[in-house]
């Protein structure tokens, strides 16, 4: 039950993928199928049964969570590598064994 379930939900989820990229790409199936590299008939036939509505709920959804600002995310301080390089400046003037002109 669960896998029908999930095999549903995924055959509906690739039919909306499918209208969404060709309504993107202005219904041009041939071209988008050259960049997906599946027969444009099969495009056609997925993106079929989403409504020209549905494609762009789920394009104008995609664009707002793209425009929402993101979270910083933390990161962990490099002391291991800020501690063995300095800077040039801090660098010695000359190296040992070397003598000045």
């Amino acid at each position: 039950m669960k896998a029908a379930k999930a095999k549903e939900e995924a055959d509906v989820t690739a039919r909306e993928a499918a209208a969404v990229v060709l309504r993107l790409f202005d219904n041009d199936a041939e071209l988008v199928s050259e960049l997906l590299g599946v027969p444009s008939e099969e495009l056609e036939r997925e993106a079929k049964p989403v409504t020209a509505a549905r494609a762009k709920e789920i394009i104008e959804s995609l664009r707002a969570r793209a425009e929402r600002p993101r979270s910083p995310r933390t990161r962990k301080p490099h002391t291991e590598a800020s501690s063995q390089s300095r800077p040039d400046s801090e660098a010695p003037s000359r190296r040992a064994g070397q003598q000045l002109d």
